[in-house]
């Protein structure tokens, strides 16, 4: 009997170097004049801090955060961030001044982490079923980090928030899926809808092309998932015109998936053109449930506004300049106002 292992793991290594060299070449820097800090500026030192026996961590993340020094309210909100590909949280506060805003609102912000030992690029594993099937995976393992943080900082459970930008979106939309009593709000920035594929070739071609919907619509891999939830947290979905790496119609599942679950007609939507794009959105009784944020003039990232002096952001290719801004737009719509010291 003759075994052809040596072959098979021939054909599977040249595989997996092709995945590689094609997510590389998708989250490729996006070409454009980058913002930078002045010369004599000095990168600011992180602020996150790293926390460990969190929990079982089935999906080995790392668990960062940042808490105001100055005195928490009672029960404060909790703010959970997913990067995105050749991304860390690090990267992705200093551009955003997510820590900034956490301080002025004092809430708790939660940073998971992908490792490069689980994804060479650092993107979450949205497209494996094993990393976001409900009590499995990297799922698992962000909600453990909710927890931990809930019980040590005493959050509101009422108020806890999740955003993501590009495969962070796309877990967005797997965590919301999978715990929707968790979230009272949640933003899925750059990604892609939940069930959207299987695999790591599945997802490059969804993302390129857009993805294909499952039989029965795309609110049926969530409502299959907890087909006993009986609300959902307020969702936006945030999509740059000029995208190439994420196609511009998955924004366009997500709003379907989503409003497919709370069985909401699309037809009900009001457009509205603005200053920087296009907004839809979707209300119930007067209560914003879903709404669709088309930014113009931005490609692949996060919109947000720059103070041209500004020294304290350093340059994160997937954090673009806007007319509108993300975080700013999101603590609105969160409802997280500043706080008197």
């Amino acid at each position: 009997m003759k075994f052809s292992f040596g072959k098979s793991l021939s054909k599977a290594f040249k595989a997996q170097k092709k995945i590689s060299r094609l997510v590389e070449k998708a989250f490729k820097a996006p070409q454009r004049k980058p913002i930078r800090a002045r010369p004599t500026s000095r990168p600011p030192k992180t602020v996150l801090v790293e926390t460990a026996g969190f929990g079982s961590n089935p999906g080995r993340l790392i668990m960062k955060s940042f808490v105001p020094a100055t005195r928490l309210p009672k029960n404060p909100a909790l703010v959970v961030l997913l990067h995105g590909c050749r991304q860390s949280p690090d990267s992705l506060d200093v551009a955003t001044g997510f820590s900034v805003l956490a301080k002025e609102r004092r809430f708790v912000l939660l940073y998971p982490e992908q490792r490069r030992a689980n994804n060479a690029q650092g993107c979450f594993n949205w497209f494996r079923p094993s990393a976001v099937a409900r009590d499995r995976g990297e799922v698992l393992s962000v909600k453990q980090m909710i927890e931990h943080a809930c019980e040590r900082y005493r959050i509101d459970r009422s108020r806890i928030f999740v955003a993501g930008l590009s495969a962070g979106g796309a877990m967005t939309g797997a965590l919301v899926a999978s715990y929707p009593h968790l979230f009272a709000g949640a933003a899925i920035i750059a990604g892609m809808p939940f069930g959207s594929a299987r695999d790591a070739m599945s997802a490059m071609g969804a993302m390129k092309l857009g993805a294909t919907p499952p039989p029965g619509g795309w609110g049926k891999p969530v409502t299959e998932l907890t087909p006993q939830a009986t609300s959902w947290p307020a969702l936006t979905v945030w999509q740059g015109m000029d995208d190439r790496i994420v196609n511009r119609t998955n924004a366009l599942a997500c709003v379907a998936q989503w409003l497919e679950v709370r069985g909401i007609d699309e037809s009900r939507g009001r457009l509205e053109e603005k200053p920087w794009g296009r907004l839809q959105s979707w209300k119930v009784a007067g209560e914003l449930k879903v709404a669709l944020y088309l930014v113009r003039n931005i490609g692949h990232g996060l919109p947000i506004k720059r103070r041209t002096t500004s020294t304290r952001r350093i340059e994160d290719p997937f954090v673009i300049p806007a007319e509108i801004s993300a975080p700013a737009e999101l603590m609105r719509l969160w409802g997280l106002a500043k706080l008197r010291a």
